[in-house]
Order: structure tokens, then sequence, then C-alpha cells
């Protein structure tokens, strides 16, 4: 039977994770969407991912002894990476532990405190004295007089002279890159908001962030649509090619999405949507054309080449978006190809043109993009990883949301974790990786991928483990859950099928990084870090990750790092910073974009790749 799990409630956010006894508050912490940092990649000698726990808390262990005083460890003082949950806990986080502060512009250029954070929206109040006679500057001109330069379309001055006397030449003037946008009655200073979104091939993620703070003030997030017009990018630039309006239809989906999540953060936030002045959009180059309702078809033939490299900005309105009537809308750069702004987001936000040795940044998704830095130069490459890490093409695979097995892990028996808290529906990425990687340490799966039946089991195989070995349409299967357990009744499979997918995701990374670095002459012991990026990325255990060949067997667990959702955190930082969007248009023209599919070697490093590692 499926053992029960035990409640972890994070504050501020109060959000509530149900984890197995014994796991880390840094791994709960993941599953309730909060990235704490852990410089030292989680071996306790930073210090930084300190936490106060209450309820039932496990002994503190030896470098969090060393890190606390008695007092403090009595008062709930633990490390997140060391401290294990043993019962029901709360977990406080403080700000000084989460990882990426939305202010701290990185990649080459000056770090800024919150007071430097210079957004593109900006409202000022002014008080001006009315036209009289001796003093009968022009209406635009008295406002410039007040606020310094901007400029101003036709369509604003057709409202400018009636809004400015109900004003009574009093009211907020709305600025976007030095453009008068609107003039509002009263002082509106503190109402000023963006929202920034990862248009993922797969999801979708936004946050309504408050202009004035720079805090997050709601989130929201989805299914994308656009997944039934394809799994995959291929699939939908093929649906724009052979469809007359599929173009149309595709970017009216995304659109309609968009906005309903606008709509939904304003509810949440109690705000006129009237009040959100920008959307700021990181996705793939692919996803960002389908939004902007741009021909992807080049993007579909060699040599792939995108519409745009450099960062757009078109009125909000012409995404169908419902936000200021003047709103704006600001798409990220491209490398070029398949790298595309969320990469862009990655490399700005993660910092990495700032190590000094080798990094290696990988963005695991649908898409697989893989950014190198080494000897002073950013080199990228992208990869089909297709759609299993998410949960798709799994024949019981489904997202990272409740029901979803995303924990498995084997002591004398299986255990699992379920997202939720309730019975299992399915298997998603995180733990279809954490399956396989227990199936071959066990040796239930060969290296070339071929799950063993219970007749051709290796002596000493646990009998737990042993009995979980089934038939599934004449092929063997293993057992996850039984039918008892989950929510429709029926047993949970991982199948062969199941795990072909699997080889040909994680082969599609792994070779891409195998390529890049032989391109730079890098040997992968000598990568200083390897930084995993994007939503699902956070919640992969280093060592399953490792166990599979996704990550570089050579690259010991520390020096493997969570980054988060890097494309939501590059999105959110354009929304706060105009230098931010200076420094991405400068990584995506600094960096070099390999095109793996010309190089000779690819198929075969794809070819060995497919076969998982012999050993740990």
């Amino acid at each position: 039977m499926r053992e029960a799990e035990v409640a972890v409630t994070f504050l501020p956010s109060g959000k509530t994770v149900y984890v197995l006894p014994g796991t880390t508050l840094l791994e709960a912490a993941a599953g309730a969407d909060i990235v704490i940092d852990q410089p030292c990649g989680g071996s306790g000698k930073c210090g930084k991912c300190r936490v106060n726990v209450s309820g039932d808390t496990c002994e503190p262990t030896e470098p969090e002894r060393e890190f606390f005083s008695g007092e403090e460890l009595r008062a709930g003082c633990r490390l997140a990476c060391q401290s294990a949950v043993c019962g029901p806990i709360r977990v406080e986080v403080p700000q000084a532990s989460l990882l990426g502060e939305p202010h701290k512009i990185l990649a080459g250029a000056e770090e800024t405190s919150p007071a430097d954070v210079d957004p593109p929206i900006r409202k000022l109040y002014v008080e001006m004295p009315p036209p009289v006679r001796g003093d009968a500057d022009a209406d635009l001109i008295r406002l410039q007089k007040a606020t310094g330069p901007f400029r101003a379309d036709l369509e604003l001055l057709r409202h400018l002279p009636r809004r400015l006397r109900e004003c009574q030449f009093r009211g907020t003037a709305v600025l976007a890159d030095g453009v008068l946008i609107d003039f509002e009655p009263g002082n509106t200073e503190a109402e000023s908001y963006a929202v920034a979104i990862d248009v993922g091939t797969t999801t979708l993620v936004a946050v309504l962030l408050d202009l004035h703070s720079g805090e997050e003030r709601a989130v929201a997030s989805r299914l994308n649509p656009q997944t039934r017009f394809g799994d995959d990018v291929l699939s939908r630039i093929l649906y724009s090619q052979e469809n007359a309006d599929g173009l149309g239809e595709m970017q009216e989906a995304i659109g309609g999405a968009v906005d309903e999540m606008i709509g939904e953060l304003a509810g949440q936030a109690s705000i006129s949507r009237r009040k959100i002045y920008e959307a700021t959009f990181s996705g793939n180059t692919t996803m960002q054309q389908l939004l902007c309702r741009i021909d992807p078809s080049p993007l579909g033939r060699v040599p792939f080449v995108p519409a745009t490299g450099h960062a757009m900005l078109v009125p909000a309105a012409q995404l169908g978006l419902e936000i200021h009537p003047r709103g704006r809308a600001y798409i990220m750069p491209v490398i070029g190809g398949f790298i595309g702004g969320d990469t862009v987001a990655g490399i700005l936000t993660t910092g990495l043109a700032d190590g000094r040795g080798p990094t290696l940044l990988v963005d695991i998704g649908t898409n697989g993009e893989i950014v190198l830095w080494a000897d002073g130069k950013l080199t990228a490459a992208s990869t089909a990883a297709g759609p299993a890490f998410e949960g798709a093409r799994i024949s019981q695979g489904m997202r990272g949301c409740n029901g979803a097995i995303e924990k498995v892990v084997v002591n004398e028996k299986l255990r699992i974790n379920v997202i939720g808290n309730v019975p299992p529906a399915g298997l998603c990425g995180s733990g279809l990786i954490d399956t396989a990687a227990e199936l071959l340490r066990h040796k239930l799966l060969a290296p070339n991928g071929r799950l063993l039946s219970r007749g051709e089991l290796p002596g000493g195989v646990l009998p737990d483990l042993a009995e979980r070995v089934v038939a599934h349409e004449d092929k063997p299967a293993f057992r996850i859950a039984d039918g008892t357990e989950t929510a429709d009744g029926r047993p949970i499979l991982l199948t062969q099928r199941d795990v072909r997918e699997l080889q040909l995701a994680a082969g599609a990374i792994r070779s891409g990084i195998a390529i890049l670095l032989k391109r730079r002459g890098v040997d992968p012991a000598a990568l200083e870090n390897v930084l995993i990026a994007g939503g699902f990325g956070n919640f992969i255990r280093r060592s399953n990750a490792r166990r599979i060949g996704l990550m570089p067997r050579e690259v010991e667990r520390p020096r493997i790092l969570y980054r988060g959702n890097t494309a939501l955190a590059g999105a959110k930082l354009t929304a706060l910073s105009q230098q931010a969007r200076r420094v991405a248009d400068q990584i995506a023209r600094r960096t070099e974009h390999v095109d793996l599919s010309t190089d000779p070697e690819f198929q075969a490093a794809f070819a060995d790749a497919m076969i998982f590692p012999e050993t740990e």
C-alpha cells in the first residue's frame, strides 16, 4: 500500500505540499515552487539555505550543529539541504534564502539594488498651473516641463486637452520608454503593474508584478492550449503550413489563454486590468513567433532561420491581450534557430557569463537548450528532447500536478510520493526518471533500455521489486502502483515504450552536451558547475539524472545546481529593468549558435547517448 505522506507548509506563501518521510526541506520546497539558494550544491557547507521550522522536526545533522548554536537549533533554525521531514511541520523561508532576487541584473552588467531598478513603465504625479494670459504654453509643452521630455502619438493627443482640464492639470503621467501613454486623474503612482509570462511548449506560467515595489502579487499557470495542434514545435510548424488558418488558430489559442490568465491574476490581486501596462514574454523561438502570429515556416527547414533576433515591442492589443488600451508587449530577443528568448533569459538570470571556469546551463523541457560558457565565450545549441519530461507520450504520463507520482525511491521496498497527497493518477517526468534510475540500479532494466521479464531477473533482486514485474501487451512492464490504490482503479505501469521515450529525451540532451563540450575542447570533469534550468528541472533528483545519463556523470552532485524557471525569471527581470533588456540584447548577439543537425558527429553521439550508463 502507498505510504502515508507528511504535510509541509511553507511561509509566508502558505502553500502546503505532501512528501515522504525523510525528504529534505530543499526538495519539499521545490514541490511548493520555492527555489532555495544552495551555492554549495546541497552539501551543507555554505549555510545559504537557512530556514526556520516548527512542528515535528528531525534531529539536527552535524553540519547544522556546526552552523547554529544550541539556542538557535532549539528555536528551529535548520539548513534546508540537510534537514529532513519527520512529521507535519511549518517552514518559514527568509527572503535571503531564496534564489534569484528579481532585482539583481547579472551576465556582464553591474548588479543593482531594488532602489536602482528602472522599469520601462514610469509613473509621475504632477501638479501644473493651468494656462492663463501670459502663460499660454501648449498642453504638451506644459506637461513636458513637469515630467521631462517625452513623445506622444496622435491618438493620445486627441484626448489629452480634455483630460488635463477635467483633472484641473493635476494627475499622473504614464510613460513607457519615453512615450506618454496616458494621463490619469489623481496620484496613481503606486498603481503600476506588469505581467511576466513564460510561454512554454507544454505549459504557461504568468506572474503579476507590482512595478512600484518590484514584488509579485499573483501567479497563474495552465497547459498551453496549442498542445492540441501538436506536442512539439515541429508539429505546430507543420500545422501552420498544412492548414489555411493554422497560424491564426494557434495565435488565438495562446493569446486567449494568456488573456484569461491576466484576468485571473487581476482578480487575485483585486486590481483593474487597465492598471497593467505591459506584458513581457519569454519562450523558445517558435513559441514567440506563434504568439506574434509570425510565420514559423522557415524554422521548419534548413537552415532554421528566425524572423527576428532582436527583442520586439508591440501593442498588447495586437496579441489579443486586454490590459491598458495603450499597453505593450515585450518579447525577448533570440539567439538563432531554436535558441530563443527562454535561453537568453537563462543566461541573463543565472549570471552564466560571470563564471570563471567552464559552466554548462541546461534547460530541460520539450525543447532542451544547452549553453556552454568557456574561455570567455558563450556557445548554445538546441535538442528536440520531446515531451516525455512533461508526461506526454508516456502511457500513463501526466503533468506535475495533483495526482502525479513525482518521486520514486527504493529502500527495502518501493515508495512513491504523489503530488497533493491524493490517490495516484499517473506518472510525471521526475517520477519517470526516478523509476528508470532505480530499475537500472537494481538490474531490472538493462543499459540498452530493455525491461527484463520476471524469468530474466538476476539473483538478489528485492522481492517487492520482482513482484512488480508484469506483462503488458506481451512485453515486460513494471508496476509502480497497484490498482487498489490509484485514482481510477487501474495499475500505473512503466512500459517498454515509456522507456524508449525516456531514452530519446535523455539521449537528445546528453548528445547535445557531448557535442558542445567536444567542439570547445572541454572535458566534462573540468566543468565548474552544471546549472539546471526550467520549471521541470527543479524537480529532478541529481543522482537519478546522472544515473540515466541525463547529466554528465563526471560532474559531482554538489556541482549540479538548480536554478528554477529561468525563462519566467527573465521575463520578470525585463519587466522591472530597462538595463536588463539592454543586457538581454547583448547576450543574444554575442552567443554563438551551433546547429547540431549539421554536425557530422551528432548521429553517432545520439546513438551512444541512447544507451544508459553501465554504472553510477
